[in-house]
């Protein structure tokens, strides 16, 4: 007997994308469109008769937003939910604000019909993703998380890091919560970040931006050629992988195009990687974070045997538990924590970063 099908119903206002969806989905035998709604009412009416394992959800639809719909939805029946948002500053914020009430990914929506067609092989992936992925209630009280005060740099203290140390980061389904988690949990004065996030385009400035607003440190979308300092973390833009470069005496960023790894890009093995090549590795911390697949797990190992603190999320706490898994199976992974243990691990970590700067700066 063959394995159950991924049941999805789709939820959008436009028949033409209610059509490509269904599309794209049916041609992977592994997923079953069970249905579409043109609102969250006939949503709500749908999801009581077909039991999806799944839900697309477009944000933008008359009688009620899908904003207003998730918020119910995940405090009455949640469900795994991909929102499919416009390509758009607004869009990226409703977005964001969708993963927050507990969607588990987002897929950036075209303009244009003709464009549809590319983003099939995406949203087959996600939907895999997502009906692996464990979703609980969200209380109806949920707020967004309050701003952190950002110290100036004198009061963030003379901090003294090896100018070698840095912070890696990698995730995918699940991620920009996790990420948010831990980020607003590190104090202020540590060695720079890099951050890889399975994450479409425009929607990772906006990612940015928003973790900016609440962290302790600046955070900001990498530019090519952007220098890597304390106090900073830089995050991969979305469809642009992240690179690690030593040049004289500070880390600098690459962002580059090329071919998607594990079906990635940006990839966190390509940043990882990149980190251990460049002499990082004795330097750094580095973690793979919730996400579906394998993406992370060779870097880390790469950079554990080159002498990296690695760590992996825990399977309690990963919305998906692919990333983390793999990571730590290879023998990548020193230890596995819980999500609400990772920040402060990682503080301790970059606090043995020292040595002195003339011989941390020499070149590897």
């Amino acid at each position: 007997m063959s394995a159950r099908r991924i049941r999805v119903l789709i939820v959008d206002d436009s028949a033409v994308v209610r059509k490509l969806a269904s599309d794209a989905l049916a041609s992977d035998p592994e997923i079953e469109v069970v249905g579409t709604a043109i609102d969250p009412y006939f949503a709500r009416d749908k999801i009581r008769e077909l039991v999806p394992d799944v839900l697309t959800l477009d944000l933008e639809m008359p009688r009620m937003d899908g904003l207003t719909f998730l918020r119910l939805l995940m405090e009455q029946h949640p469900l795994p939910v991909i929102v499919m948002s416009s390509l758009s500053s607004a869009g990226s914020e409703h977005a964001l604000e969708a993963l927050r009430l507990g969607a588990v990914d987002v897929l950036g929506k075209p303009a244009g019909s003709s464009s549809f067609g590319q983003l099939g092989p995406q949203l087959i992936a996600k939907v895999k993703a997502a009906a692996a992925a464990k979703v609980g209630r969200k209380p109806s009280a949920a707020v967004a998380p309050a701003a952190r005060a950002r110290p100036s740099p004198a009061a963030a203290g003379p901090g003294g890091h090896d100018p070698r140390a840095v912070v890696l980061l990698g995730a995918s389904t699940g991620g920009t919560e996790a990420l948010r988690e831990v980020l607003t949990g590190l104090p202020a004065g540590l060695p720079g970040i890099a951050i890889v996030q399975h994450i479409p385009p425009v929607f990772s400035r906006a990612f940015a931006s928003r973790l900016n607003a609440l962290c302790r440190f600046e955070v900001r979308e990498a530019a090519d050629g952007d220098r890597l300092t304390p106090g900073l973390a830089l995050v991969a833009p979305g469809n642009f992988h992240l690179l690690l470069q030593w040049r004289a005496g500070h880390y600098a960023v690459r962002v580059v195009d090329g071919p998607p790894v594990w079906h990635q890009r940006p990839a966190v093995d390509l940043l990882f990687k990149s980190a251990a090549d460049c002499g990082a590795a004795p330097h750094a911390v580095a973690g793979v974070l919730t996400g579906m697949g394998r993406d992370g797990a060779e870097g880390l190992l790469r950079l554990r045997e080159k002498g990296a603190a690695t760590f992996a999320q825990d399977e309690a706490t990963s919305v998906v538990y692919g990333m983390p898994r793999a990571a730590w199976e290879l023998g990548a992974a020193q230890l596995r924590l819980p999500l609400d243990r990772i920040a402060g691990h990682v503080a301790r970590q970059a606090a043995t970063l020292t040595q002195p700067a003339a011989a941390a700066a020499a070149t590897p």
